[in-house]
């Protein structure tokens, strides 16, 4: 899987884009050999435009449709009226209006019920949480209309039916540093109230990814004896008394946020992480 990286709004592209050891971007040959789903040669893409305004994916789908690869449909931003157009007309790239969009609940519905399906978000924004949040539930491009010429959509609808991903540079920073982040686990209950202090909750975020008491305790830089501590007095808020319950517990009724318990750079690189230990045991002290 290739990633496909914008260089600016105005300079046309020839992708796609591999980033070196060095940081620079080179050009890369494209994979020549078909792919096992990819159109027949001489058949049209087929496109997707799921938009909850009408006159915008007329506009958009008329646009699109200037194309003679491309074979553009439109439909309502609704499961029901995707999932019916997909069984009667299956789409290779779907485009989906972020503007319109209450959650990301209908790009993961995608992903699992059209995995060959391309997704990309048209969005008004390119803020962080967007952008981390679009690609985790399974968006492969993410195009901005505000700061990207129209022309570079049929590139990057080329590029995501490919197998590539459709980012550009500031994008691509969000999505590796929430990659490098250790996630909090914020857990509630049903009146939305938060059960557990930041640090509980980091607790649980990582017994929940599977790491051991002593896999925990090394991501955060605390004791062993500590992340016990931690679990039994989870445990006592949340009313369970075994990790597979909290891990269930946390699967439903937990939301993912980025940490603010990241140990600092300068110690990490120091090799101070006695004293990272001990100030944070510290802090557990008073978390108590």
């Amino acid at each position: 899987m290739g990633i496909h990286h914008e260089r600016s709004v105005t300079e046309p592209t020839s992708g796609p884009y591999a980033f070196g050891h060095d940081g620079q971007v080179r050009s890369t040959s494209p994979i020549t050999s078909p792919a096992e789903d990819e159109p027949a040669q001489g058949e049209p893409l087929r496109i997707l435009v799921a938009d909850s305004a009408p006159i915008q994916s007329q506009l958009l789908t008329r646009a699109l449709n200037v194309r003679r690869d491309f074979e553009v449909s439109a439909a309502p931003l609704e499961i029901s009226a995707i999932h019916k157009f997909m069984q009667s007309t299956p789409a290779d790239v779907i485009l989906v209006a972020g503007n319109s969009l209450p959650d990301y609940s209908l790009l993961r519905w995608l992903r699992v019920s059209y995995p060959k399906a391309a997704t990309v978000l048209l969005a008004e924004s390119g803020d962080r949480d967007i952008v981390v949040t679009a690609l985790r539930a399974g968006a492969k491009g993410i195009f901005l209309f505000a700061e990207t010429p129209f022309p570079m959509l049929c590139k990057c609808i080329d590029c995501v039916f490919r197998g590539q991903i459709w980012l550009n540079s500031e994008q691509m920073n969000y999505a590796l540093d929430s990659l490098a982040e250790v996630p909090t686990l914020r857990v509630v209950n049903s009146t939305g109230r938060s059960l557990l202090t930041p640090r509980e909750e980091q607790v649980v975020a990582l017994v929940a990814d599977g790491l051991t008491n002593r896999g925990v305790a090394t991501e955060l830089g605390l004791s062993e004896h500590t992340i016990k501590k931690y679990l039994l007095r989870i445990f006592d808020k949340v009313g369970i008394s075994s990790r597979v319950e909290l891990v269930l517990y946390a699967m439903s009724h937990g939301e993912h946020r980025p940490s603010e318990w990241m140990p600092s750079v300068a110690a990490c690189a120091n090799g101070k992480t006695g004293g990272y230990n001990a100030s944070m045991q510290k802090k557990s002290e008073v978390d108590q």
